[in-house]
């Protein structure tokens, strides 16, 4: 089959979470293993870094890819969801993977699939694995899709594990809880391999040491190692200064403007410094790395600025963690009148999300066209009761047209909410 018959056979048969939501999911390990077993076993054939996390596990991961392919390594890099193409999921020196190897890949294990009757993740998972085996990478960044211990990502054993910011997200899957969801995210710890947790919590530490000691697993909190202090924007970069563990200093170029890339930077540190005896990265190619994420891995959508007069920025943050720490961001850019192009999807905690929204915003409410999607109408009523006003827009282009016809020069655009709302943009 051609790549357009593959890509609807694994949307129309496969349940897939970012359509349906938690029905989707398929608890357990098992069909993953099933599916690797199918394929020789890919997972045990490459070196990698698995990265889970509530927020920044995607920007750390990238950044990862970045430092490594910067220092000559092959790099593979897995991650979710896509914002454009599917092949966005399956990268090699940020290099997507080719259609026809994605067509390849279902005709060839079709049976297997219809066998196995997996998620749509989990045979994007071993699609990805497979082709990293195949095209010998030296190195693999895999992101956790969601939580850790039961995703399907956690049939590799890394050679070092690294866990984000723990927030409140998929509650309904994980825990209502920090401690619950710190509990589900620790699950990628494996026996003996170190681990690297990029931010101290008080509710969170104490299940990563215990899940670490239980595993024989040394465990670094590595933004008690690296003390980074923001210098602000230059040259459309984010300078950041660091002190590392042995009391050298040095101000590093990061090309992922999002002040909340602070948190992330320690545990991207840790990780690389971990490893230096492994998998070796000189001092420049961790420089060069840091300052080309985007164009290097292809990385969009994490304050991702689209015009100027009036600044628009399109940010994928999606739940009151992540969207807290926009705002703060936000907050510091000078500007006429804030003008917020929403969407959400239906299985979050709402309420949580927009009482965090700045109310004094002017607020374009639209949806994305998935299933999962609020709303746009039912999105305005909800913001309505939490104080925050606008109209109401079929997609997300048709609401940043409306926000910029309104704009003057000196107006600050915000697009956010879902990742599947900076998806559809059409110029991302």
């Amino acid at each position: 089959m051609q790549y357009p018959e593959a890509l609807d056979y694994l949307y129309s048969r496969l349940p897939v979470f970012h359509r349906i939501g938690p029905k989707a999911l398929k608890p357990g390990l098992g069909n993953t293993l099933r599916l690797c077993a199918a394929v020789g076993n890919p997972q045990d054939q490459f070196r990698s870094i698995h990265v889970a996390g509530t927020n920044g596990k995607g920007s750390t991961s990238h950044m990862l890819a970045a430092v490594y392919a910067a220092a000559g390594y092959r790099v593979g890099l897995y991650t979710s969801p896509h914002l454009k193409s599917f092949t966005e999921r399956i990268r090699i020196n940020g290099q997507p993977i080719a259609e026809e190897a994605v067509a390849r890949f279902v005709t060839d294990h079709q049976a297997t699939i219809e066998a196995v009757e997996p998620s749509f993740f989990e045979v994007t998972v071993a699609m990805a694995f497979d082709c990293f085996a195949r095209e010998q990478v030296d190195l693999a960044i895999i992101e956790v899709g969601l939580g850790g211990r039961l995703d399907s990502t956690n049939v590799i054993t890394p050679l070092t594990s690294v866990i984000t910011n723990i927030g409140y997200d998929h509650t309904d899957i994980l825990g209502d809880t920090l401690t619950q969801i710190a509990a589900e995210k620790a699950g990628i710890i494996k026996k003996g391999v170190p681990v690297v947790v990029s931010e101290t919590q008080p509710e969170t530490e104490p299940v990563f040491r215990e899940t670490a000691a239980l595993a024989n697993a040394p465990i670094t909190f590595a933004d008690r190692l690296y003390v980074v202090q923001d210098r602000g924007i230059a040259e459309g970069h984010r300078l950041v200064a660091v002190t590392h563990p042995d009391g050298s200093a040095g101000t590093y170029r990061l090309d992922l403007l999002g002040q909340y890339q602070l948190r992330n930077l320690p545990a991207v540190l840790a990780a690389i410094a971990g490893l230096q005896a492994t998998i070796p990265v000189p001092e420049t190619a961790l420089q060069t790395g840091l300052e080309t994420v985007s164009s290097s891995t292809g990385l969009k959508g994490r304050f991702q600025i689209l015009r100027r007069f009036p600044l628009v920025i399109a940010d994928t943050a999606h739940n009151e963690a992540g969207l807290r720490v926009l705002f703060e961001m936000i907050d510091t850019y000078p500007r006429q009148t804030l003008r917020l192009v929403l969407g959400l999807v239906a299985d979050k905690d709402r309420a949580s999300v927009l009482a965090v929204l700045p109310p004094e915003g002017v607020y374009y409410f639209c949806q994305a066209q998935t299933p999962r999607a609020l709303p746009s109408d039912r999105l305005q009523a909800e913001a309505a009761l939490a104080g925050l006003t606008g109209d109401v827009f079929p997609d997300v282009d048709s609401a940043l047209a409306a926000a910029l016809a309104q704009s003057t020069p000196d107006d600050l655009v915000v697009i956010t909410g879902s990742n599947y709302i900076i998806a559809e943009l059409t110029d991302l």
